[in-house]
């Protein structure tokens, strides 16, 4: 599956539009997380806990809106875009969606 940010791809031509496709995840924090994050406020720096919390939530939501599109028949998802809220105090979304095509070798 091609996914890129961009309406089109490089040598690709997009012969079907088939719709927009997205995949998320809703992850709340642990409270042994918080923990460590509350003590690494007090020094400064990055909150490895939480950087790693959002890539596999990120990861999560990609491989659903790849389980989408292919079920949609698409190869290609093109001008992908990522959105995060909060759910509540310790949880966040993290949505990622795009429109699923059918490319093809050639240019646009």
């Amino acid at each position: 599956m091609i996914i890129v940010t961009s309406d089109t791809i490089p040598g690709k031509k997009i012969v079907k539009t088939i719709g927009m496709v997205k995949g998320n995840t809703i992850r709340a924090r642990a409270v042994g997380r918080d923990i460590l994050a509350g003590l690494k406020q007090l020094v400064g720096g990055e909150i490895q806990e939480y950087t790693k919390l959002m890539a596999e939530s990120r990861e999560q939501a990609i491989d659903r809106m790849i389980v989408s599109a292919t079920e949609t028949g698409a190869n290609a998802i093109v001008a992908v875009r990522f959105s995060t809220s909060e759910i509540m105090s310790a949880a966040a979304e993290i949505l990622i969606y795009g429109t699923a095509v059918v490319v093809e070798d050639g240019e646009e």
